[in-house]
């Protein structure tokens, strides 16, 4: 594909409306292409500017009033055409429901209404579209036979590795002794920004753990898509995802032996 052809597909992307396939095909262009990265965070800032209540305006009361004296004189010509109307029919003995019309008109109206209430209601959030990213990461490494750069179980291998790759020293942890050893690490792309993955391992299932700094705190959250179990949350000024088709039990269990090996000395 073309960088044109990709270019068309980052509005899909940014909406949550692409299928899986076009979705990693995207992602996996993004790291390699300055170009369209650029794009992609162009028009990123620009969806979070127009999203951002700073854009607010709040109308002038003399508008206010304005409004109001003209659909009161809009309803008076409204009256004036319904009686002319109704004059020329009168003679023709037509007999006209008018609530009936009201009724019809009425139902039309809340069918507007729910309708755009449901566009804005089904419209992905930004954390939707993050969740979508974090799968895709973790589906693409999977299908590209892709899980690392620097295979190794050893932490003070891995760790050393990100230096000058990212701008910030990911926490590499070795859980082997609680049944969940280190696979290696990689770099992948989320949030328009490199991030570190860490893989992990529990007998024949993978663990993308996906570290990246965070100003923000949060508790931890769950979420499920197509099939894999996805966990994340923030410490320490890291926000972390950990996505991977092991049960719920055992994924819970590695999220919680990472925040309790936070903040200590590997």
């Amino acid at each position: 594909m073309s960088c044109e052809e990709y270019n068309r597909l980052i509005h899909g992307y940014l909406d949550g409306e692409l299928d899986l396939l076009s979705t990693l095909r995207l992602e996996a262009h993004l790291p390699e292409c300055a170009s369209c990265a650029q794009t992609y965070g162009s028009h990123r800032a620009l969806r979070t500017v127009t999203s951002s209540d700073k854009l607010y305006f709040k109308p002038p009361n003399e508008l206010t009033e304005r409004i109001h004296a003209a659909l009161h004189e809009a309803n008076k010509a409204e009256r004036r055409a319904s009686f002319s109307l109704w004059e020329v029919l009168k003679p023709m003995r037509w007999r006209i429901s008018w609530p009936l019309m009201s009724i019809a008109a009425s139902t039309v109206l809340v069918a507007m209404i729910v309708w755009r209430l449901g566009s804005v209601a089904f419209r992905p959030s930004q954390e939707d579209l993050l969740t979508q990213e974090v799968l895709a990461g973790h589906v693409r490494s999977l299908m590209a036979n892709h899980l690392t750069d620097v295979p190794s179980s050893d932490q003070h291998t891995v760790k050393p590795w990100f230096d000058g790759k990212v701008d910030f020293s990911p926490p590499v942890k070795d859980l082997s002794g609680d049944g969940f050893p280190l696979v290696g690490g990689r770099l992948d792309y989320l949030e328009n920004r490199p991030v570190a993955a860490l893989v992990y391992q529990r007998r024949k299932h993978f663990i993308n753990l996906f570290i990246w700094p965070s100003g923000e705190n949060s508790g931890q959250k769950t979420r499920m898509r197509q099939g894999y179990n996805l966990i994340h949350w923030t410490q320490s000024g890291m926000t972390y995802w950990a996505a991977s088709d092991l049960n719920w039990t055992e994924l819970q269990e590695f999220v919680r032996l990472v925040q309790d090996h936070d903040g200590r000395i590997p």
